[in-house]
């Protein structure tokens, strides 16, 4: 039986903190005068934050300032989870082990900073179940771009086509796709019509078994 792999996106696939996002976002908007953003599904829409800041918030265009954003934003993030802890998907935790008892690979393919990814694993105790993780720092081009998943196929030793994504954004499952890989959508936070492209769609990773990756790999 050949060996295949499992790629999570991060937030909205294994942890429930769009609310912590969008709270961030708005004390930070607040710090630096702005009004606070009005923008649907602020909180998981898997860009990468320069593009949040220049482009959807059109704050500023000074990639100096872009970063300098973009550290506070995500200290607030982390300050939060901190304080005040984060939740878990539901059954993803329990869908992980199974994965490692099955004796598939994951890995982590996420628009977030390494850092936001690391406090939230260990809040709830996630450790040794991820092979491989490739986040924001790790990537030139965020999704819709392929590269992010790209790399987390080639960090488990595996082809792209004997892999598969779970993901809760559109650009997200485009990114996959673009990259040759299925995807399972994970309806977290969006229904089916909001998330179109995916070959399967799950509201809970209790849904699921690891043999639903072989299945959908055909």
């Amino acid at each position: 039986m050949k060996t295949i792999g499992a790629i999570f996106d991060w937030d909205g696939v294994v942890v429930d903190s769009g609310r912590l996002h969008v709270d961030s976002w708005a004390q930070l908007a607040k710090e630096e005068g702005h009004p606070v953003p009005n923008v649907p599904g602020l909180g998981g829409l898997g860009m990468k934050n320069e593009k949040v800041i220049a482009e959807l918030l059109q704050w500023t265009q000074d990639a100096g300032e872009i970063q300098r954003l973009m550290r506070r934003k995500e200290l607030l993030f982390r300050e939060r989870i901190s304080s005040g802890g984060i939740d878990a998907i539901p059954g993803v935790v329990p869908y992980l082990h199974q994965l490692k008892a099955a004796g598939i690979p994951a890995a982590v393919g996420s628009s977030a900073p390494r850092a936001n990814v690391v406090a939230c694993i260990e809040k709830l105790g996630l450790h040794d179940l991820f092979a491989a993780s490739v986040t924001a720092e790790d990537v030139s081009h965020g999704k819709p771009d392929p590269e992010v998943f790209l790399k987390c196929a080639a960090a488990l030793g595996l082809p792209p086509g004997d892999c598969v994504v779970f993901e809760d954004a559109p650009a997200g499952v485009e990114a996959a796709r673009a990259g040759g890989i299925r995807v399972i959508g994970v309806l977290s936070n969006r229904t089916l019509e909001q998330l179109p492209g995916a070959v399967r769609y799950i509201h809970s990773f209790a849904e699921i078994s690891p043999a639903t990756l072989r299945e959908v790999l055909g």
